[in-house]
């Protein structure tokens, strides 16, 4: 007589269940090794390829108005070119966010304005233009009496600033984005603020970058 087993239901839901607990384990071990692997590849092409932080300044920056209307606003309109250049052998770069705004002694004299995304290529220097235009700016009593008095000694420092977002860009594997900031110093001279352009060529002002 042969002997006849039977697996009772607890016993089958914990073979079912031992056999899930197996199958989460290797998918979760082979993600990570997926992810491990991607994220090599990724470091390998970064260390072999060193990027080198793209390099920018002031082609040319006419001020045709700078203003003080009332004690705490400003009127502006700054015309200014700046040109990006993309000091790498085998890298592009893809600038999808640009934004630029002027400002003067540390406070912000006009609106952002937004260059529309572009790429620079290896080896490859691109002029950008922005028109800042402010209307009423709102500023500090300080910063009017700041720029009265340069106005008397017929210069003043006027400071560029652009922020955004880039990615690099190599064959076909492109970059996550990163988060940049740009600053430029610009000297202005003028003889009055009724005669504009305040200032026009300024080529060779060299602008600081930074992630």
């Amino acid at each position: 007589m042969s002997l006849i087993t039977e697996n009772s239901p607890q016993h089958c839901a914990k073979k079912q269940e031992l056999i899930s607990e197996r199958f989460i384990k290797r998918l979760f071990f082979c993600m990570s090794t997926i992810f491990l692997v991607l994220i090599s590849i990724t470091l390998l092409v970064w260390l072999i390829i060193r990027p080198t932080k793209p390099r920018f300044s002031i082609k040319e920056a006419q001020i045709n108005q700078l203003k003080i209307t009332t004690p705490s606003s400003l009127n502006s309109s700054i015309h200014i070119t700046l040109a990006s250049t993309n000091p790498n052998d085998k890298l592009g770069i893809h600038y999808d966010e640009f934004v630029v705004y002027a400002s003067y002694k540390g406070e912000r004299i006009s609106p952002e304005a937004s260059v529309t995304p572009f790429y620079v290529d290896h080896g490859e220097t691109k002029p950008l233009s922005a028109l800042l235009v402010g209307n009423h700016q709102p500023v500090s009593p300080f910063l009017a009496y700041q720029l009265e008095r340069d106005q008397e000694i017929g210069k003043l420092e006027m400071e560029f600033n652009v922020v955004g977002k880039l990615r690099w860009r190599v064959g076909n594997w492109v970059s996550k984005r990163t988060r940049f900031t740009v600053h430029c110093i610009m000297v202005v001279r003028f003889g009055s603020m009724n005669s504009p352009p305040l200032s026009t060529s300024t080529q060779g002002t060299v602008c600081s970058f930074s992630y």
